[in-house]
């Protein structure tokens, strides 16, 4: 799947340490999805790799090719995702 990053999702990249991959991976084979609104997808994955601490990434699905809009570790979301 072809995804663009924003300016902001290339610069909390850096500044969290997050990996590009965790993020593709999240939207390639999320354990949980979510739609709070309409226009943006919410991805969520645990990562292995981050001790299955759960990213959440938020997509723009408006617009072709899907454009990743910001990705963190949601504190809430320990051990809600299966």
């Amino acid at each position: 799947m072809e995804v663009e990053f924003t300016q902001h999702a290339e610069d909390i990249l850096d500044e969290r340490r997050l990996e590009r991959e965790w993020v593709l991976r999240a939207i390639e084979r999320p354990e949980r999805s979510e739609e709070p609104e309409e226009g943006t997808r919410h991805f969520l994955l645990r990562i292995p790799e981050r001790q299955g601490r759960v990213l959440r990434v938020v997509v723009n699905t408006t617009v072709e090719p899907w454009r990743v809009v910001t990705a963190f570790f949601d504190r809430k979301m320990k051990g809600m995702v299966p």
